[in-house]
């Protein structure tokens, strides 16, 4: 008989609180399948990867492995990067059945646990109609180079600012694309808005939570006559919980609308030569040198793009990493209101090598103006 195990993928953050974050909702999922073998495992910087949490389920005797990204929408790393290792991990265990689910989206529980997170930074139990009509929403997306990832975070804040009847709303970034937490704000203070919800799309803490923070304690000392409300990130609440199960249940049964199929996606392009799933660091690897180029992996690259990052480029701005952390290439690199307005404040290194050197030297110029100004 089959015995099935449930193994959750994640991210990984440099934050350890974030990395806990994650382990308690693995126990949390652990409470509803009580008969289920459930373990966890992250992309990068966090132990234990994928491949552990995989290893651990097949000592346990599992022969099929269900396996959800935990990941709010679906860019590349629950396009590319974790069907790579479990396509790679099936290969090497061909006694071992892989289904893979979807991310957790905009599901109704998803919309839910948001909107709790809002009212609890509002400081209420309900709302009725008009009540919200002279404060602002800004909600925080993670920020990627998919683009459809992207405008899955403004048909977010559209349908919050709907469900609630938020006076006005605006959808800001993070990291990749536009506009940035910084910029998108200091627009926001010029709407005219007495109150403004800053209200992050993330699951867990870490350092970009805190960067959010940090962004919005700095604007708001430009507009002392604004509130500034900080929504909580979602975190293991019910409404989360309810939609892992729901992503693990359609895994299960198989039930993967065409358009929602990651895996089977992942595969055409393989086979259409669009991906090639070749060997470098992509996971975190514990107990191992980073520079030990002996230490491999599978990743998917993009044919034609240089999206590897894994790292062995050169650029100017003076910075040396190793790890396979990829953001893919961003074709508006050099927005005037997006990424570049973020250099040399803690941006991730391997984003950071995507911009030519003039950028970076321009907006270190344009920086160093605006405070001697000040």
């Amino acid at each position: 008989m089959q015995k099935t195990g449930i193994m959750i993928c994640g991210h990984g953050s440099r934050s350890k609180s974030a990395e806990e974050e994650f382990g308690l909702l693995a126990v949390r999922l652990k409470e509803r399948y009580p008969d289920t073998p459930v373990e966890y495992g992250f992309l990068e910087y966090s132990a234990p990867n994928i491949h552990m949490g995989l290893n651990s389920l097949r000592d346990q005797g599992v022969d099929h492995i269900v396996a959800v990204p935990g990941m709010l929408f679906a860019a590349t790393h629950a396009k590319n990067d974790i069907p790579s290792v479990l396509t790679t991990y099936q290969e090497k265990n061909p006694s071992i059945s892989v289904s893979y689910g979807r991310e957790l989206a905009l599901h109704p529980e998803m919309i839910a646990a948001f909107e709790a997170r809002i009212l609890q930074a509002l400081g209420v139990d309900h709302i009725h109609t008009g009540d919200l009509y002279e404060t602002m929403l800004a909600v925080v997306g993670r920020g990627t180079s998919d683009t459809y990832a992207n405008a899955e975070a403004a048909k977010l804040t559209r349908i919050i600012a709907e469900n609630m009847g938020f006076g006005w709303s605006e959808t800001v970034y993070s990291g990749v694309t536009f506009p940035s937490v910084g910029q998108g704000l200091e627009m926001a203070i010029k709407l005219g808005y007495k109150e403004i919800v800053v209200a992050p799309y993330f699951l867990f803490s870490g350092k970009l939570i805190d960067r959010i923070y940090n962004y919005v304690d700095r604007v708001s000392e430009k507009a002392p006559n604004i509130t500034f409300i900080k929504a909580h990130y979602l975190a293991d609440q019910d409404h989360v919980i309810n939609t892992f199960v729901e992503r693990i249940s359609e895994a299960k049964a198989g039930q993967m609308q065409d358009n929602h199929d990651l895996m089977g996606a992942f595969k055409a392009r393989l086979a259409r030569g669009e991906i090639d799933v070749h060997h470098h660091h992509a996971e975190f690897q514990p107990l191992v040198d980073p520079e030990d180029d002996e230490t491999i992996i599978s990743t998917p690259t993009v044919q034609g793009q240089d999206t590897d990052n894994g790292h062995s480029h050169s650029h100017g701005h003076g910075h040396s990493h190793s790890h396979g952390h990829s953001h893919g290439v961003y074709k508006h690199i050099g927005h005037p209101n997006g990424p570049r307005t973020m250099i040399d404040q803690g941006v991730c290194c391997c984003f950071m090598s995507q911009f030519p050197d003039y950028i970076i030297e321009e907006q270190r110029a344009t920086l160093a103006l605006a405070e001697n100004n000040n």
